[in-house]
């Protein structure tokens, strides 16, 4: 039953506000047993202050997400924003979380890995709108770095033993504050921080699944993890960095139709069908490409606002969900 203060909030940011279009885009309350036993008193009444509504502290992180806000700056929008108060169920008349509020519930979605299962659900949903994402014929597999949060700093602390008869040099080396995070040298720039592979559908460029690792992974080592709940007789997509027998091996074991770019060897160009072939794979590798300058211009996802690889795979993945709602709210048409 709608408010006072929904319907009139509703009037004044008009029928084409996507925020108002999202929300009746999903059901969000079927994400509710996702959510469920996230807090202690979802399930036992243990006593205490009742916690947030999670559906609402959920739409509450995709908006941070969306607008890449930081958890001070979201606490804020949500106080003041018509359309945040509006998506989320958050009015006026109620106590609106903090800052410490909302990075507690984000830091409990990644330690209990519900952020996947409510990326997969919200694509299923999206799929009853008639999107194919999941049910796209083929898959586009590719990575991209994630500069890490953290500075790459590297601090050596010596102490000198005086106890002993010769003076010996102690030394203690300190890393970057991001322990997971690794250098990469990409041409003649070098980056320190993460690589974040995504997997698209080929029809339309949204998003299946997403992953992150160190940023000095071989790409090639990472083809596995991207396709590990692909459904065989897809076509699979990917660049040369792919290239390998145990790839096309592994490509083969799966059922999968192989369209990994081939790539020379020494003394072994490559043959004029062999240039046709890498040219029509090319072609389809667009909407990839396409996707990281969205997830990076849009998204601010060229650098991670989190620690540690946990943290900087859920954040990806939380900006997989908002890329693939962007794109079905500007796909599905509206009455």
């Amino acid at each position: 039953m709608s408010s006072f203060f929904s319907i009139g909030a509703e009037e004044r940011l008009g029928k084409k506000n996507q925020l108002l279009k999202l929300k009746s885009l999903i059901d969000w309350e079927g994400l509710r047993v996702y959510l469920k036993g996230i807090h202690k008193n979802d399930i036992h009444d243990q006593g205490g202050q009742r916690a947030y509504d999670s559906v609402k502290m959920l739409k509450a992180l995709l908006l941070g997400q969306w607008h890449n806000l930081s958890d001070p700056k979201l606490e804020e929008s949500l106080r003041v924003r018509l359309d945040f108060m509006l998506f989320t169920g958050f009015e006026l008349s109620e106590v609106f979380p903090d800052e410490t509020t909302l990075c507690r519930f984000r830091n409990k979605l990644i330690e209990k890995g519900l952020y996947k299962k409510i990326f997969k659900k919200i694509n299923h949903q999206l799929e009853s709108h008639g999107l194919h994402i999941e049910s796209a014929k083929g898959a586009i597999v590719d990575a991209t770095v994630i500069e890490s949060a953290a500075r790459p700093r590297r601090t050596i602390h010596v102490s000198i033993d005086r106890q002993e008869a010769s003076s010996t040099d102690h030394y203690r080396v300190t890393e970057s504050v991001d322990p997971d995070a690794k250098w990469l040298k990409k041409g003649k720039k070098y980056y320190f921080g993460y690589k974040g592979f995504v997997r698209v559908s080929d029809a339309d460029g949204f998003i299946q699944a997403s992953h992150v690792s160190p940023a000095n992974t071989a790409e090639v080592n990472q083809l596995e993890k991207s396709i590990i709940d692909l459904p065989p007789h897809k076509d699979l997509y990917a660049d040369k960095a792919y290239a390998s027998q145990t790839n096309h091996a592994l490509l083969k074991n799966r059922k999968l139709k192989n369209r990994v770019m081939l790539k020379a060897a020494r003394n072994r160009p490559l043959m004029h069908w062999q240039k046709v072939f890498n040219k029509l794979v090319s072609k389809r590798r667009f909407l990839v490409e396409q996707g990281f300058g969205t997830l990076k211009r849009k998204f601010q996802m060229q650098r991670a606002s989190y620690m540690t690889q946990a943290k900087v795979e859920a954040q990806l993945c939380l900006k997989a969900i908002c890329f693939n709602l962007l794109k079905a709210v500007n796909k599905v048409k509206y009455a």
